[in-house]
Protein backbone atom coordinates (compact mmCIF):
# COMPACT_ATOMS: atom_id res chain seq x y z
CA UNK A 1 0.00 0.00 0.00
CA UNK A 2 1.16 3.39 -0.77
CA UNK A 3 0.62 6.94 0.67
CA UNK A 4 0.01 8.19 -2.89
CA UNK A 5 -2.51 4.92 -3.19
CA UNK A 6 -4.28 6.01 -0.38
CA UNK A 7 -4.64 9.65 -1.41
CA UNK A 8 -6.29 8.99 -4.08
CA UNK A 9 -8.94 6.58 -3.06
CA UNK A 10 -9.77 8.65 -0.50
CA UNK A 11 -10.64 12.14 -2.74
CA UNK A 12 -13.13 9.27 -4.55
CA UNK A 13 -10.45 7.52 -7.17
CA UNK A 14 -12.15 4.10 -7.90
CA UNK A 15 -9.22 2.51 -9.43
CA UNK A 16 -6.60 3.76 -6.90
CA UNK A 17 -9.29 1.90 -4.46
CA UNK A 18 -9.64 -1.49 -6.44
CA UNK A 19 -5.94 -1.41 -6.81
CA UNK A 20 -5.51 -1.26 -2.69
CA UNK A 21 -8.12 -3.71 -2.08
CA UNK A 22 -7.54 -6.31 -4.93
CA UNK A 23 -4.65 -8.17 -3.28
CA UNK A 24 -7.19 -9.26 -0.64
CA UNK A 25 -10.61 -9.59 -2.93
CA UNK A 26 -10.00 -13.71 -3.10
CA UNK A 27 -9.13 -14.39 0.24
CA UNK A 28 -11.73 -12.13 1.62
CA UNK A 29 -14.07 -14.23 -0.35
CA UNK A 30 -13.14 -17.38 1.05
CA UNK A 31 -13.61 -15.44 4.58
CA UNK A 32 -16.81 -15.08 4.30
CA UNK A 33 -17.47 -18.60 2.93
CA UNK A 34 -16.19 -20.00 6.03
CA UNK A 35 -17.92 -17.72 7.61
CA UNK A 36 -21.53 -18.32 5.82
CA UNK A 37 -21.07 -21.88 4.03
CA UNK A 38 -23.18 -20.49 1.25
CA UNK A 39 -21.15 -19.00 -1.90
CA UNK A 40 -23.89 -16.45 -2.91
CA UNK A 41 -24.03 -15.38 0.77
CA UNK A 42 -20.09 -15.33 0.69
CA UNK A 43 -19.72 -12.96 -2.56
CA UNK A 44 -22.61 -10.92 -1.10
CA UNK A 45 -20.81 -10.75 2.23
CA UNK A 46 -17.64 -9.59 0.23
CA UNK A 47 -19.32 -7.01 -1.86
CA UNK A 48 -21.06 -5.30 1.14
CA UNK A 49 -17.48 -5.40 2.43
CA UNK A 50 -15.87 -3.65 -0.49
CA UNK A 51 -18.47 -1.47 -0.28
CA UNK A 52 -18.39 -0.59 3.55
CA UNK A 53 -15.16 -0.04 3.12
CA UNK A 54 -14.63 2.50 0.19
CA UNK A 55 -17.59 4.51 2.17
CA UNK A 56 -15.35 4.57 4.95
CA UNK A 57 -11.99 4.42 4.28
CA UNK A 58 -11.45 8.10 5.64
CA UNK A 59 -12.23 6.17 9.19
CA UNK A 60 -8.78 3.49 8.24
CA UNK A 61 -6.38 5.66 10.81
CA UNK A 62 -3.52 2.77 9.62
CA UNK A 63 -3.05 1.58 13.00
CA UNK A 64 -3.78 -1.69 11.87
CA UNK A 65 -2.67 -3.21 8.36
CA UNK A 66 -5.31 -2.46 5.46
CA UNK A 67 -5.92 -5.96 5.26
CA UNK A 68 -6.92 -6.43 9.06
CA UNK A 69 -8.85 -3.56 8.89
CA UNK A 70 -10.58 -5.35 5.60
CA UNK A 71 -10.80 -8.51 7.91
CA UNK A 72 -12.76 -6.54 10.76
CA UNK A 73 -15.23 -5.09 7.85
CA UNK A 74 -15.94 -8.64 6.37
CA UNK A 75 -16.43 -10.33 9.98
CA UNK A 76 -18.36 -8.37 10.74
CA UNK A 77 -20.75 -8.35 7.81
CA UNK A 78 -20.73 -11.98 8.21
CA UNK A 79 -21.83 -12.07 11.94
CA UNK A 80 -25.04 -9.74 10.68
CA UNK A 81 -25.70 -11.87 7.73
CA UNK A 82 -25.76 -15.11 10.09
CA UNK A 83 -28.62 -13.42 12.03
CA UNK A 84 -30.71 -13.84 8.72
CA UNK A 85 -29.31 -16.93 7.05
CA UNK A 86 -30.52 -18.51 10.32
CA UNK A 87 -34.26 -17.86 9.78
CA UNK A 88 -34.66 -19.61 6.37
CA UNK A 89 -36.63 -22.45 6.54
CA UNK A 90 -35.21 -26.00 4.60
CA UNK A 91 -36.70 -26.91 1.67
CA UNK A 92 -38.92 -29.83 1.20
CA UNK A 93 -38.18 -32.93 -0.66
CA UNK A 94 -38.28 -31.75 -4.40
CA UNK A 95 -36.94 -35.05 -6.03
CA UNK A 96 -39.36 -35.72 -9.19
CA UNK A 97 -40.84 -38.87 -9.89
CA UNK A 98 -38.78 -40.46 -6.70
CA UNK A 99 -40.79 -41.35 -3.77
CA UNK A 100 -38.87 -39.96 -0.36
CA UNK A 101 -37.27 -42.72 1.60
CA UNK A 102 -37.52 -42.16 5.66
CA UNK A 103 -34.31 -40.02 6.42
CA UNK A 104 -31.35 -41.58 8.69
CA UNK A 105 -31.64 -38.24 10.25
CA UNK A 106 -32.09 -34.38 9.62
CA UNK A 107 -29.08 -32.24 9.22
CA UNK A 108 -28.96 -29.33 10.88
CA UNK A 109 -26.52 -27.01 8.06
CA UNK A 110 -29.30 -26.79 5.40
CA UNK A 111 -27.84 -23.95 3.60
CA UNK A 112 -24.83 -25.05 2.43
CA UNK A 113 -23.34 -24.11 -1.37
CA UNK A 114 -20.26 -25.67 -2.53
CA UNK A 115 -17.36 -23.32 -4.14
CA UNK A 116 -15.24 -23.86 -6.59
CA UNK A 117 -11.84 -24.72 -6.74
CA UNK A 118 -11.28 -22.13 -9.93
CA UNK A 119 -11.75 -19.19 -8.01
CA UNK A 120 -9.31 -21.20 -4.78
CA UNK A 121 -6.16 -20.40 -6.69
CA UNK A 122 -4.44 -17.07 -4.78
CA UNK A 123 -7.08 -17.00 -2.15
CA UNK A 124 -5.54 -20.34 0.06
CA UNK A 125 -1.66 -19.64 -0.08
CA UNK A 126 -2.03 -16.16 1.81
CA UNK A 127 0.00 -14.96 5.03
CA UNK A 128 -0.82 -17.19 8.25
CA UNK A 129 0.03 -15.70 11.43
CA UNK A 130 1.77 -17.99 14.10
CA UNK A 131 -1.54 -19.22 15.75
CA UNK A 132 -2.53 -20.92 12.43
CA UNK A 133 -3.47 -24.52 12.92
CA UNK A 134 -5.30 -25.83 10.10
CA UNK A 135 -3.68 -26.07 6.24
CA UNK A 136 -6.05 -23.75 4.52
CA UNK A 137 -6.74 -26.52 1.73
CA UNK A 138 -8.28 -28.80 4.62
CA UNK A 139 -10.03 -25.62 5.97
CA UNK A 140 -11.95 -25.02 2.94
CA UNK A 141 -13.30 -28.78 2.75
CA UNK A 142 -17.09 -29.77 3.19
CA UNK A 143 -16.87 -31.25 6.20
CA UNK A 144 -14.99 -28.42 8.05
CA UNK A 145 -17.41 -26.08 6.56
CA UNK A 146 -20.15 -27.68 7.49
CA UNK A 147 -18.47 -27.65 10.85
CA UNK A 148 -17.98 -24.87 11.60
CA UNK A 149 -21.38 -23.33 10.42
CA UNK A 150 -22.58 -25.40 13.66
CA UNK A 151 -20.52 -23.40 16.29
CA UNK A 152 -22.30 -20.16 17.50
CA UNK A 153 -21.39 -17.02 15.72
CA UNK A 154 -19.29 -15.50 17.95
CA UNK A 155 -17.52 -18.97 18.41
CA UNK A 156 -17.29 -19.58 14.54
CA UNK A 157 -15.39 -16.25 14.01
CA UNK A 158 -12.80 -16.92 16.85
CA UNK A 159 -11.67 -20.16 15.45
CA UNK A 160 -11.85 -18.99 11.90
CA UNK A 161 -9.82 -15.63 13.00
CA UNK A 162 -7.32 -17.50 15.69
CA UNK A 163 -6.94 -21.33 14.11
CA UNK A 164 -7.65 -20.81 10.40
CA UNK A 165 -5.28 -17.78 9.75
CA UNK A 166 -4.07 -17.60 12.53
CA UNK A 167 -4.55 -13.95 14.18
CA UNK A 168 -3.21 -13.58 17.75
CA UNK A 169 -5.78 -13.23 20.64
CA UNK A 170 -5.34 -9.39 21.06
CA UNK A 171 -5.76 -9.24 16.98
CA UNK A 172 -8.89 -10.67 17.43
CA UNK A 173 -10.44 -8.91 20.36
CA UNK A 174 -10.04 -5.57 18.32
CA UNK A 175 -11.40 -6.96 15.30
CA UNK A 176 -14.92 -8.10 17.27
CA UNK A 177 -14.43 -5.48 19.86
CA UNK A 178 -14.41 -7.71 22.85
CA UNK A 179 -12.03 -8.59 25.30
CA UNK A 180 -9.44 -11.10 25.28
CA UNK A 181 -10.55 -13.40 28.22
CA UNK A 182 -13.40 -13.50 25.77
CA UNK A 183 -11.76 -14.48 22.98
CA UNK A 184 -10.13 -17.25 24.94
CA UNK A 185 -13.18 -18.65 26.82
CA UNK A 186 -15.01 -18.48 22.91
CA UNK A 187 -11.58 -20.54 21.04
CA UNK A 188 -12.04 -23.41 24.19
CA UNK A 189 -15.67 -23.75 23.37
CA UNK A 190 -14.81 -23.88 19.74
CA UNK A 191 -12.46 -25.88 19.46
CA UNK A 192 -14.13 -29.30 21.30
CA UNK A 193 -17.58 -28.07 19.03
CA UNK A 194 -15.21 -28.77 16.14
CA UNK A 195 -13.85 -31.70 17.53
CA UNK A 196 -17.13 -33.32 17.57
CA UNK A 197 -18.00 -32.74 14.04
CA UNK A 198 -14.99 -33.67 12.38
CA UNK A 199 -12.97 -36.74 14.48
CA UNK A 200 -11.88 -39.71 13.25
CA UNK A 201 -12.18 -38.93 9.43
CA UNK A 202 -9.35 -40.69 7.48
CA UNK A 203 -7.27 -38.75 4.88
CA UNK A 204 -8.37 -38.75 1.35
CA UNK A 205 -5.67 -39.28 -0.96
CA UNK A 206 -3.90 -36.48 -2.38
CA UNK A 207 -5.57 -34.01 -5.16
CA UNK A 208 -4.90 -35.75 -8.82
CA UNK A 209 -3.06 -38.28 -7.67
CA UNK A 210 -3.17 -41.87 -9.21
CA UNK A 211 -5.57 -43.25 -6.38
CA UNK A 212 -7.97 -40.07 -6.62
CA UNK A 213 -8.12 -40.64 -9.86
CA UNK A 214 -8.98 -44.30 -9.76
CA UNK A 215 -11.71 -43.97 -7.04
CA UNK A 216 -13.36 -40.79 -8.91
CA UNK A 217 -13.37 -42.90 -12.33
CA UNK A 218 -14.69 -46.06 -10.92
CA UNK A 219 -17.52 -44.12 -9.24
CA UNK A 220 -18.33 -42.23 -12.64
CA UNK A 221 -18.69 -45.46 -14.08
CA UNK A 222 -20.75 -46.72 -11.64
CA UNK A 223 -23.07 -43.68 -11.35
CA UNK A 224 -23.49 -42.89 -15.23
CA UNK A 225 -24.02 -46.91 -15.64
CA UNK A 226 -26.74 -47.03 -12.79
CA UNK A 227 -24.70 -49.70 -10.98
CA UNK A 228 -26.07 -50.09 -7.57
CA UNK A 229 -23.79 -52.43 -6.24
CA UNK A 230 -20.19 -51.21 -7.97
CA UNK A 231 -21.39 -47.81 -6.53
CA UNK A 232 -21.67 -49.13 -2.71
CA UNK A 233 -18.26 -51.26 -3.21
CA UNK A 234 -16.93 -47.99 -3.13
CA UNK A 235 -18.48 -46.46 0.18
CA UNK A 236 -16.83 -46.63 3.88
CA UNK A 237 -19.34 -48.68 6.37
CA UNK A 238 -20.65 -44.97 7.53
CA UNK A 239 -21.09 -43.40 4.07
CA UNK A 240 -23.77 -40.78 3.63
CA UNK A 241 -25.91 -38.81 0.96
CA UNK A 242 -26.91 -35.31 2.02
CA UNK A 243 -28.51 -32.98 -0.89
CA UNK A 244 -29.07 -29.23 0.92
CA UNK A 245 -31.26 -27.29 1.29
CA UNK A 246 -32.97 -30.44 1.74
CA UNK A 247 -32.74 -31.70 4.98
CA UNK A 248 -33.06 -35.38 4.28
CA UNK A 249 -29.61 -37.48 5.02
CA UNK A 250 -28.79 -40.72 4.37
CA UNK A 251 -26.50 -42.45 6.34
CA UNK A 252 -24.65 -46.49 6.08
CA UNK A 253 -23.84 -48.48 3.42
CA UNK A 254 -27.31 -50.25 3.15
CA UNK A 255 -29.51 -46.85 3.61
CA UNK A 256 -27.67 -45.60 0.66
CA UNK A 257 -28.24 -48.56 -1.50
CA UNK A 258 -31.63 -48.50 -0.78
CA UNK A 259 -31.78 -44.57 -2.04
CA UNK A 260 -29.20 -44.97 -4.66
CA UNK A 261 -31.99 -48.00 -5.70
CA UNK A 262 -34.81 -45.44 -5.57
CA UNK A 263 -33.36 -42.86 -7.51
CA UNK A 264 -32.37 -45.06 -10.27
CA UNK A 265 -35.23 -47.56 -10.23
CA UNK A 266 -37.28 -44.37 -10.99
CA UNK A 267 -35.57 -44.19 -14.38
CA UNK A 268 -33.36 -41.16 -13.39
CA UNK A 269 -30.27 -41.74 -15.78
CA UNK A 270 -27.19 -39.11 -15.59
CA UNK A 271 -24.41 -37.85 -17.28
CA UNK A 272 -21.58 -36.41 -15.09
CA UNK A 273 -18.90 -33.59 -15.91
CA UNK A 274 -16.19 -33.45 -13.64
CA UNK A 275 -15.10 -30.62 -11.71
CA UNK A 276 -13.58 -29.73 -8.40
CA UNK A 277 -14.89 -28.08 -5.79
CA UNK A 278 -13.56 -27.08 -1.66
CA UNK A 279 -10.59 -28.98 -2.76
CA UNK A 280 -12.55 -32.20 -3.28
CA UNK A 281 -14.04 -34.38 -6.57
CA UNK A 282 -17.20 -32.79 -8.04
CA UNK A 283 -19.54 -33.55 -10.69
CA UNK A 284 -22.28 -31.43 -12.54
CA UNK A 285 -25.12 -34.17 -12.77
CA UNK A 286 -27.12 -33.69 -16.18
CA UNK A 287 -30.50 -35.70 -16.08
CA UNK A 288 -31.09 -37.59 -19.56
CA UNK A 289 -34.00 -36.55 -21.14
CA UNK A 290 -36.01 -37.82 -24.20
CA UNK A 291 -35.63 -35.16 -26.16
CA UNK A 292 -31.21 -36.63 -26.05
CA UNK A 293 -30.78 -33.56 -24.06
CA UNK A 294 -29.12 -33.87 -20.36
CA UNK A 295 -30.62 -30.88 -18.22
CA UNK A 296 -28.40 -30.19 -15.53
CA UNK A 297 -29.72 -31.27 -11.93
CA UNK A 298 -27.02 -30.46 -9.58
CA UNK A 299 -23.93 -30.73 -8.61
CA UNK A 300 -22.29 -34.17 -6.38
CA UNK A 301 -19.25 -33.23 -4.27
CA UNK A 302 -17.39 -36.35 -3.19
CA UNK A 303 -15.56 -37.09 0.10
CA UNK A 304 -13.05 -39.29 0.04
CA UNK A 305 -12.09 -41.72 2.60
CA UNK A 306 -8.36 -43.51 1.93
CA UNK A 307 -9.95 -45.94 -0.92
CA UNK A 308 -13.59 -45.32 -0.57
CA UNK A 309 -16.37 -42.67 -0.91
CA UNK A 310 -17.19 -41.11 3.09
CA UNK A 311 -20.27 -38.91 1.80
CA UNK A 312 -21.95 -37.65 -1.29
CA UNK A 313 -23.39 -34.23 -0.61
CA UNK A 314 -25.75 -33.69 -3.72
CA UNK A 315 -26.51 -29.60 -4.37
CA UNK A 316 -29.06 -27.98 -6.83
CA UNK A 317 -28.78 -26.99 -10.11
CA UNK A 318 -28.43 -23.52 -9.58
CA UNK A 319 -25.00 -23.70 -7.98
CA UNK A 320 -23.45 -24.84 -11.96
CA UNK A 321 -22.73 -21.33 -13.44
CA UNK A 322 -20.56 -20.59 -10.85
CA UNK A 323 -18.59 -23.88 -12.06
CA UNK A 324 -18.89 -22.90 -15.63
CA UNK A 325 -21.12 -25.42 -16.16
CA UNK A 326 -23.98 -25.13 -18.38
CA UNK A 327 -27.76 -25.92 -18.14
CA UNK A 328 -27.92 -28.58 -20.40
CA UNK A 329 -26.13 -30.43 -23.11
CA UNK A 330 -26.46 -33.48 -25.47
CA UNK A 331 -27.04 -36.86 -24.14
CA UNK A 332 -24.44 -39.00 -24.55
Amino acid sequence: MTAELMARARSGDGDAFRELTAPYVRELQVHCYRMLGSFQDAEDALQSTLLAAWQGLDGFEGRASLRTWLYRIATNRCLNARRSAARRPPQAWDVPGVEPLAPTRLGEVVWLEPFPDALLDGAVDVPLGPEARYQQTEAISLAFVTALQVLPPRQLAVLVLRDVLGFRADEVAELLDCSVESVKSALKRARAGLRRSVAGAEPAPARDSPAEAALVARFLHAWQSADVDALVELLTDDAFVSMPPMPFEYQGRDVVRRFCAALFGAGRRFDLVPTRANGQPAFGAYLRGPDRISHGAGLYVLTLAGDRIAAMTRFENTVLPAFGLPRSLPSR
